[in-house]
């Protein structure tokens, strides 16, 4: 990196804005290490500078959400008829190949 651009990268690990800085060339002989420790929570985020200058941004992805928020979340919008386990069987033998 030049000189500009790490001053920048140094005054932004000391706001705590960015945790880690890194080439492209260390980006590539190192990426698999790199994904794990922001996988893992060790970095909150890597910056990969090309020529100096910062061109991407490696975080990690929002976890999913849980099942059980996920769980009546359509509750109210439609009904389960009574009559919705009247096939079962049937449905249950097609996936059988006929046998029950």
């Amino acid at each position: 990196m030049n000189s500009v651009s790490c001053r920048a990268a140094n005054l932004q690990l000391r706001m705590n804005i960015v945790k880690r800085c890194v080439s492209m060339l260390e980006a590539e002989s190192l990426f698999l290490r790199l994904v794990e420790d922001v996988e893992q929570g060790r970095e909150k985020e890597i910056i990969i500078a090309r020529g100096g200058w910062p061109v991407a941004r490696l975080v990690p992805l929002a976890p999913a959400p849980s099942i059980d928020r996920r769980i009546g979340v359509a509750k109210g919008i439609f009904e389960v008829p009574d009559e919705i386990d009247a096939h079962s069987d049937e449905i249950a033998a097609l996936f059988n190949w006929g046998s029950k």
